[in-house]
């Protein structure tokens, strides 16, 4: 397995998220939020639901909406927390 670099923090999934990766948070160590979700989906690999609904899924990197960003220039931080929100029902 490659050495992880980068920041050290949390990824915390909510609803159909957390369902697919069958856990509420877990580390993260990549300089990128396109690294630390790469890193998400090879460490869930075995669960292929966690891809597609990662697909559907806005993100907040501390706090702060991610948008339509490339995630390749979503920079993270040590000690930050990256939301994964999968598209909510209602209004």
């Amino acid at each position: 397995m490659p050495e992880q670099r980068g920041p050290a923090g949390t990824i915390r999934y909510w609803a159909a998220a957390k369902a697919a990766a069958g856990t509420a948070e877990e580390p993260y160590a990549a300089g990128t939020l396109a690294e630390a979700l790469a890193a998400a989906r090879r460490r869930h690999a075995a669960r292929p639901e966690f891809a597609r609904v990662l697909q559907r899924c806005s993100f907040l990197v501390d706090g702060d909406p991610v948008g339509t960003r490339d995630h390749t220039t979503v920079r993270l931080a040590e000690g930050g927390t990256v939301e994964v929100l999968p598209p909510f029902a209602g209004g």
